[in-house]
């Protein structure tokens, strides 16, 4: 850990323009922001933690993480569960089933995926009760998530470079403020680089995040987000810190020359460290349902995405666009979230996220 993390401001470096052809570290001046220490006039999405025994801290916090997730996919949970009370098992079941599993977002491929196969099964090992379909089903689940699941590896590179994209909303700042929080608390010193210039308030809510958690923010007023992002690159390489996180501005598959200037950012991060940026990581509203998928696809043709962050799963009635993406563009998924708070963005475990899922 390096000693400039444990400072009570964090340092904004603004950065001149950087064009893609750029071979060298920008030279940049650290200055302070008054927009970092001016906090309070500043809208922030990421969540204070609750001090203990303040009035304010909710039931929900309490909670353990399977309490939170079980919550969380409790629509989702309750369209498929209650289908196996009392059932038959007959053709009925099965078209309901479908049904279920169709509003949920699961997708006509994983759907029939997951029927055809717990038909076979049901058949083959000659299932009696309602309950037995529901644990064949838990089963076949499983076994569809699970290639979805791998974790998050630190230290495997000096710094690791992460670039986050998603669309308008999908939580890409605040996602990235609670990574930032884990990974200090792992030992991981970081730097994060305010890659959104369009979004106003963006580059402030970095600002504020890294001051109130002593983390490095790399910032300009306005400009090219690729000469943002080369020198938070830079920054780390020369201070051997351990985690840069790039955050970009949101944006539409459709928006094609946004979707280029991704591109460009990417480019521009590999001048800076060769193979960087090691983890291309895209943040999915978990509402967004079918949409998601269709956004998986779009980023992953564009970036090659290395992985997911699931966010906003709190209360959706689409959990299982997860069954979607499995059977789709089965990109692992590395983190979920079902609330506001820090502890509520844990890592993907499928075999509790299916145990929540059919309860």
């Amino acid at each position: 850990m390096f000693s400039f993390f444990r400072k009570k401001t964090p340092e904004v470096v603004a950065t001149p323009a950087a064009s893609e052809t750029t071979n060298t570290a920008h030279q940049s001046s650290q200055i302070e922001s008054a927009a970092a220490t001016a906090q309070v006039e500043v809208p922030v999405e990421i969540p204070v933690e609750t001090k203990a025994g303040d009035k304010s801290e909710s039931t929900p916090a309490k909670l353990s993480w399977i309490a939170r997730l079980k919550q969380g996919l409790a629509k989702t949970s309750s369209s498929l569960t209650t289908l196996f009370v009392g059932a038959k098992i007959d053709d009925d079941l099965y078209d309901e089933l479908e049904a279920a599993l169709l509003t949920a977002d699961a997708g006509v491929e994983a759907t029939m995926h997951l029927l055809d196969n717990l038909k076979r099964k049901v058949k083959e090992e000659k299932l009696t009760e309602a309950e037995q379909v529901k644990a064949a089903l838990k089963v076949l689940l499983l076994d569809l998530l699970k290639p979805l699941q791998k974790p998050f590896e630190l230290g495997r590179y000096q710094p690791l470079v992460m670039m986050i994209a998603g669309v308008n909303g999908a939580g890409k700042t605040t996602t990235i403020g609670k990574l930032a929080k884990h990974m200090h608390a792992h030992n991981q010193s970081v730097v994060l680089a305010a890659g959104d210039t369009f979004r106003a308030a963006a580059r402030e809510q970095l600002m504020v995040w890294g001051e109130r958690n002593n983390i490095t923010v790399i910032a300009q007023e306005s400009g090219d987000p690729a000469a943002v992002a080369f020198d938070a690159v830079a920054s780390a390489k020369a201070r051997g810190t351990n985690v840069a996180m790039v955050d970009t501005a949101g944006r539409l598959p459709t928006q094609l020359h946004l979707m280029e200037e991704l591109k460009k950012i990417k480019r521009v991060i590999g001048k800076g460290m060769d193979g960087a940026p090691q983890e291309v990581v895209l943040v999915i509203d978990g509402n967004t349902g079918q949409n998601a998928l269709t956004q998986v696809k779009a980023f992953d043709d564009a970036l090659q995405l290395t992985g997911l962050i699931i966010t906003k799963l709190d209360g959706t009635a689409k959990g299982g666009v997860l069954a979607a993406i499995a059977k789709t563009r089965p990109i692992p998924v590395y983190f979920i979230g079902v609330g506001e708070q820090i502890e509520d963005l844990q890592a993907f475990n499928a075999q509790e996220f299916v145990d929540a899922l059919l309860q």
